[in-house]
């Protein structure tokens, strides 16, 4: 499945968004992870927020293919 970002043109009936159609859980969950990780860049006072959302999407890729990888191999 293709990431599609918001639109700006949010509907909220039925399952899924017809501005962006994503699910609205995903659309939850989303943004619920958002969140978390603002809430962690602020506990910890990051003074590089950038560096380290950088970090984090290097990390969370190469973890993704290592997954994928080993799924494949099945």
């Amino acid at each position: 499945m293709k990431f599609s970002p918001c639109t700006d043109q949010c509907t909220s009936d039925g399952t899924h968004c017809r501005g962006c159609g994503r699910s609205h859980n995903e659309i939850r969950d989303t943004k619920a992870l958002v969140q978390k990780v603002v809430a962690h860049m602020h506990d910890y006072d990051y003074e590089d927020p950038e560096n380290f959302l950088s970090t984090l999407n290097r990390k969370s890729l190469k973890q993704l293919d290592r997954i994928q990888s080993m799924k494949c191999k099945k």
